[in-house]
Formats: C-alpha cells, sequence, structure tokens
C-alpha cells in the first residue's frame, strides 16, 4: 500500500510541481504589479501546453487541474458562517440571493442566442452570477464529460477575470456618479464583481467600511456555490442516459464545504486553522488554474468566438442592472 503511495506520488511530482511555480509565479506579478492572480495563473499557464501531453507531467497536471480545484473550492467554507448572513439583514440577502439565481436563468434563456447549449451557459452565468473563476472551475468539474469542456473553462475563467478586473476599476466610479450610500455601494460592488480578490479591491478603495460589507456580500454569494453545484449534481445525475457514466449523487467537495462552513458558524475551528485553510484554498485555486491553463489550447480557445464573449458581457451587465435596481428598490 505505502509502495503504492509513494509511486503513485512520484508520477504525479512533476506535474503538480510545474503547476505550483506557474501559481508562485502569478502571484508575484500579483503582489509586485498588481495583475489580478487567477489571470496571470492561467495565461502563464497555456504557452505550457505542451506539457500536458509530456508523459511525465501529464498525470500532475491533470490531478492539479481537478483534485486541487476541489480541495480548493471545499476549503473556502472556512470563509462562511451564518452569522455573516444575518449581519446583512433580509432585504439585502433576498436582493443577492435572487441576484444569483436570476443571472443564472437569465443565462440558461439567452444561451442560444448567442450559440452556445445549456452546459456552456450554466457554466458562463453561474461564474458571473456567484464567484467568478472559482465557480467556473466548481462548476466545470461537476459537468458531463464533453469535446470541449476545457476550452470553455479556460475561456470563461479568462472573461470573468477580465471583466471583473474592469468593475474593479469603473464600479466605484459608477456607484459615486450615481450617489449611492456607503451601505448600497457595498451591496452593489459585492453583489456584482465576479471575483473576491477584485471585490475586495474595489470596497476598500472607497472606504475601510465599504470594503467590509462588500466583503461580506460576496462571502454570501460565494456561500450559494455549495447548494447550487449540489442541485445542478442532481438535475444532470436524473438526466444522463442509461449506460453512461452518472455524476456522483452529492460531490464530496460540496460536502466538506458545508462542513467547514457548519463547523465555522459554530465558532468550531480556531482563527489560526481558519487563515492556514484559507491560504491553501487560495493555493490550491491557483495551481489548478494553471493546470487548467496548461491543459488548454490557444488556437482552440479561438475557436470559442466573439457571440461567446458578448454572452458574458451581457451576463455582467444583467447581474449589475438586477442589483442596481433592487438597490433602489429597497432604498
Amino acid at each position: 500500500m505505502i509502495d503504492k503511495i509513494k509511486h503513485r506520488a512520484h508520477e504525479l511530482f512533476p506535474g503538480i510541481a510545474i503547476a505550483g511555480l506557474v501559481a508562485i509565479s502569478a502571484q508575484f506579478l500579483n503582489e509586485h504589479y498588481g495583475a489580478p492572480a487567477m489571470l496571470m495563473a492561467i495565461l502563464l499557464g497555456m504557452p505550457l501546453n505542451f506539457l500536458s501531453e509530456e508523459k511525465r507531467t501529464a498525470d500532475g497536471i491533470a490531478f492539479s487541474a481537478r483534485t486541487l480545484l476541489r480541495i480548493g473550492v471545499a476549503l473556502l467554507g472556512v470563509r462562511i458562517s451564518v452569522d455573516m448572513v444575518q449581519a446583512l439583514g433580509l432585504p439585502f440577502l433576498a436582493l443577492v440571493v435572487a441576484g444569483v439565481l436570476a443571472t443564472i436563468g437569465f443565462s440558461l434563456l439567452i444561451g442560444n442566442l448567442f450559440g452556445k447549449d445549456r452546459l456552456f451557459s450554466f457554466l458562463s452565468g453561474g461564474a458571473v452570477a456567484i464567484c467568478g473563476a472559482s465557480a467556473a472551475m466548481a462548476i466545470g468539474s461537476i459537468l458531463p464529460k464533453r469535446e470541449h469542456a476545457e476550452r470553455d473553462l479556460a475561456f470563461t475563467v479568462i472573461t470573468v477575470t477580465v471583466l471583473s478586473t474592469l468593475a474593479m476599476i469603473f464600479y466605484p466610479i459608477l456607484t459615486a456618479s450615481l450617489g449611492l450610500d456607503r451601505d448600497a455601494t457595498g451591496v452593489f460592488l459585492g453583489g456584482t464583481i465576479h471575483d473576491v480578490a477584485q471585490v475586495v479591491g474595489a470596497g476598500f478603495s472607497v472606504s475601510e467600511e465599504t470594503g467590509d460589507l462588500s466583503t461580506l456580500v460576496k462571502l454570501i454569494r460565494v456561500t450559494l456555490l455549495a447548494p447550487i453545484v449540489l442541485i445542478a449534481a442532481l438535475i444532470l445525475r436524473k438526466g444522463t442516459e442509461p449506460g453512461a457514466a452518472r455524476p456522483p449523487l452529492m460531490p464530496l467537495f460540496v460536502v466538506a464545504f458545508l462542513i467547514l462552513a457548519t463547523f465555522n458558524s459554530f465558532g468550531l475551528i480556531p482563527e489560526i486553522v481558519k487563515d492556514g485553510a484559507s491560504q491553501v484554498s487560495r493555493w490550491a485555486l491557483l495551481a489548478a488554474i494553471a493546470a487548467v491553463g496548461m491543459k488548454t489550447s490557444i488556437p482552440k480557445l479561438l475557436e470559442v468566438g466573439g457571440p461567446a464573449i458578448w454572452m458574458v458581457v451581457t451576463q455582467t451587465v444583467f447581474l449589475a442592472l438586477f442589483v442596481l435596481g433592487g438597490i433602489w428598490l429597497i432604498g
């Protein structure tokens, strides 16, 4: 048994090590030049596509793209608690949840207009609605295997990260020009920007209080990742053709996410463990997205086409207008 584990570790190490080095490089660019780490990880990984077909590294890269991804998503649970939800208040909580569900539903409705199927619509809509790259990777892990799955995932991650970065720059200007107060600004930024890092950047660029509130709202959106992935897995499992491989009834990483969120809600996770798990989650997701980049062919990525880009832009605009309209209605 131990020999088998050692042999498997020996097979996986080269690919995992390369994914880790790309993740470190992406984090360096983030810390020193302000470049989005997720975007840098996938862009740095893509020129290394040949390594995903190299015998010595292929297994480790595939492991990083799938297993490290699930570990990273599961550990996001340590950042979620019931107290966070209660602090927001029922009207704004309802708006955040409605915004997520409406965006996913809207995405499924408009997919045909852009020549995309329901699986791509759900993948991109979930990424826009919930938490950007992390949501895209979690949703991608439960979708049925298909020919262009990795290409679509890489495309979605790149597009939502670029749009999230643009939102981080322009949304604070928009909220100021609209005369939104501190709370409304925090809800808008946290309820519309795709990735957590960009929400933090946008919120704290306005004020410390706005930054705290926008981060809270964003993490509530992250909380919805587990139930949405679970429901989607059940639907996909039910719709699977007889004899075909069926998605698991309850993905283990979703179970782990919910367990950790429950423990955190009851204060059972020490702060030092929480900080450590958050760091592990970030690095696991960075390495996973680097591996996704390495498994992506640039020529194949270009095959996705312009309509898909406009589809994600349309989803982003819809979410922004929905949340803004809800804020005005709530007052």
